[in-house]
């Protein structure tokens, strides 16, 4: 199961919330460029279903969970943190364990990162955020 985050009826609590599931990818995989990324996916309402898992916590409003992969045929759009938001990122993913303990400086350092706003992009940009 891939979890995403929907964004329609979530609006920008739901990209912030995607914004943050992308920075805890990236805390877990030291080599990955330190830059969050979020692909908004259009599916089918039936391939969408709320997280079962999380039942009716408030944490969870905007969540579903879909069974397999997306084409990339299927993305609407392509949220990403501009160049000058890589250095709160990394400090950010580094800092990520720790707030989860519950240090408030690192908190505040995770917190950091959300406050640089994710750019959005057409998907005919997708190569040049590749290269």
């Amino acid at each position: 199961m891939v979890r995403l985050r929907r964004h329609r009826g979530a609006g920008v609590r739901g990209l912030g919330r995607a914004a943050a599931a992308s920075l805890r990818l990236l805390a877990g995989d030291p080599e990955a460029p330190r830059r969050r990324i979020v692909v908004a996916v259009d599916v089918a309402d039936k391939d969408a279903v709320a997280d079962p898992d999380w039942g009716l916590d408030a944490d969870a409003v905007g969540e579903v969970r879909i069974a397999g992969a997306v084409p990339l045929a299927k993305a609407a759009a392509v949220h990403a943190d501009a160049d000058d938001a890589e250095a709160d990122v990394r400090a950010a993913a580094d800092a990520l364990g720790a707030a989860d303990r519950g240090d408030d400086d690192a908190r505040f350092v995770v917190d950091g990162a959300e406050d640089h706003e994710l750019l959005w992009f057409g998907v005919q940009e997708i190569p040049g955020l590749l290269g």
